[in-house]
């Protein structure tokens, strides 16, 4: 069991886990999650860690097909600016591997944010803590789990 899987069922969310080889030639992690599990690339949600200025790491969640605007990301966390967080930070914080990184059970605790496309899906897909592992959860149910907010963080 990963830490995310082992958070849900502490806190009795209910959800399905989906597991599938995962090919180590591709690069594109939630992509390749949407295609093995036959999925709509619009409920697959990719997890992406971003240094804000102020010092401060904070997640992004949102579609695998989407780009995330660090504009949003910024302005919603009264930041001065934002960047994408360093690969190597990213998974020592989180405790978990590039491709693999859930918004679920990380390490450190961090503020994260849902792209309000979330809203949209009776459920949604987001990583289960490694490469080749999926959840299936109720979108409502991941905002409440992580404390988490709906905001608009694609970019255009």
């Amino acid at each position: 069991m990963t830490a995310a899987i082992n958070l849900l069922k502490k806190n009795k969310i209910e959800f399905k886990m989906y597991k599938y080889k995962h090919d180590t030639s591709v690069s594109s992690y939630g992509l390749e999650a949407a295609e093995k599990l036959g999925v709509n690339e619009n409920r697959v949600y990719k997890t992406l860690l971003v240094e804000l200025n102020p010092k401060e790491l904070v997640v992004g969640v949102l579609p695998v097909n989407s780009s995330m605007s660090l504009k949003h990301i910024a302005t919603f966390f009264k930041a001065k600016s934002a960047k994408m967080a360093n690969k190597d930070e990213s998974q020592k914080v989180t405790g978990y591997l590039l491709g693999g990184i859930s918004p679920l059970g990380q390490k450190k605790i961090l503020r994260t944010i849902i792209d309000e496309s979330a809203k949209k899906f009776d459920t949604i897909y987001v990583s289960g803590g490694k490469r080749g592992l999926d959840i299936e959860i109720k979108a409502d149910d991941l905002v409440k789990v992580l404390n988490s907010s709906y905001v608009d963080i694609k970019a255009l």
